[in-house]
């Protein structure tokens, strides 16, 4: 799928020429022969047209040769008009029109979905795993080879440079969630960043970061996570060759397709009626359900007791059935 604008630029410019000489020709008759605004439309329409309504009344000289300029101009115009808008429509771009325009107000009514900047091979696997936990995402790149690879795999998207903030607030980011740019570049990952974090202040942000000075740089302009692909893949061979069953194990939990064992973030929101209670009775009903950590501001406590007490903004991080994990995610 090609993406294209929405009106390309050749029927635009013929719609434009098509009524600037109607217009014209409409003032030139009123003021070469004295015709009513009606009369001088109607005229002109039918001369351009060359369809012949006849006149309102006998021409003068000057009106002859106005007439023949209308004719020769007007015809011209209106025939690169219909040759244009007849390509527009044969080559396939209205209907591709129409789908981007459907994709505008798709995207319009997403709440609470993340925005993912950048379809290269980092930002695919992204995608993936976003779709394979039904989590709502949009997809914002600058290219549109990779914008049609994308949209062919199913995935809402907006085209354009995530930097610039106007392209963010047509990707929802005012009521998104988190952010994620995966960007080839650092220099465009560090941009984008700063725009977002000027959007929204609050915004959960992770970024991209393809060299090691380039981390302090997207954390400065505010990005909350930073993650190093090149890091990250080095770091899991070192681990699967001496922890494999280990790493296997935490495979399996984080994997969306895993129905006996689920890990997942549970936020306390603010006016819970959890707030104030202990821990112990956050999943005391036997379903399975173990909070293995709770992190409150900057600070991580691992295996808290059972009388720690429950505040609005912990995030608890729980390991359970994936039935038990999501309903305790509708309770909250």
């Amino acid at each position: 799928m090609r993406l294209q604008p929405l009106a390309p630029r050749r029927v635009t410019i013929a719609a434009a020429l098509l009524a600037v000489v109607i217009a014209v020709s409409t003032v030139a008759y009123v003021a070469i022969e004295g015709f009513s605004w009606f009369d001088a439309l109607y005229m002109t329409v039918t001369t351009v047209s060359t369809t012949g309504g006849g006149e309102p009344r006998p021409l003068s000289p000057a009106g002859r040769w106005l007439t023949i300029g209308v004719v020769v101009i007007g015809f011209s115009v209106l025939t690169y008009t219909v040759l244009a808008l007849a390509a527009f429509v044969l080559e396939g771009q209205l209907g591709e029109a129409v789908w981007q325009r459907r994709m505008r107000r798709y995207v319009a009514r997403m709440r609470d979905h993340f925005v993912l900047c950048g379809y290269g091979r980092v930002g695919a696997e992204v995608a993936r795993a976003l779709a394979a936990e039904n989590i709502a995402f949009v997809v914002v790149d600058i290219n549109e080879s990779s914008l049609a690879r994308a949209a062919n795999d199913g995935y809402a998207v907006v085209n354009g440079d995530a930097a610039d903030v106007e392209v963010l607030r047509s990707a929802g980011i005012e009521h998104a969630r988190g952010l994620m740019t995966a960007v080839d570049s650092d220099a465009d990952n560090i941009y984008v960043t700063l725009s977002a974090r000027v959007l929204r202040p609050n915004l959960y942000i992770v970024a991209r970061a393809n060299r090691a000075d380039a981390e302090p740089k997207l954390r400065l302009a505010g990005a909350n996570r930073v993650i190093s692909p090149y890091t990250i893949g080095g770091r899991r061979m070192a681990s699967l060759a001496m922890r494999p069953a280990s790493v296997e194990f935490v495979d399996t939990v984080l994997s969306a397709g895993s129905s006996e064992l689920l890990l997942e973030d549970l936020t306390i929101p603010q006016g819970s009626h959890w707030e104030g209670q202990p821990l112990r009775s956050f999943a005391a009903d036997g379903s399975g359900v173990v909070v293995l950590a709770i992190k409150r501001g900057d600070g991580m406590q691992f295996r808290p007791p059972g009388s720690t007490l429950l505040a609005a903004g912990d995030e608890l991080v729980a390991a359970g059935p994936r039935d038990a994990i999501h309903e305790l995610e509708q309770r909250l």
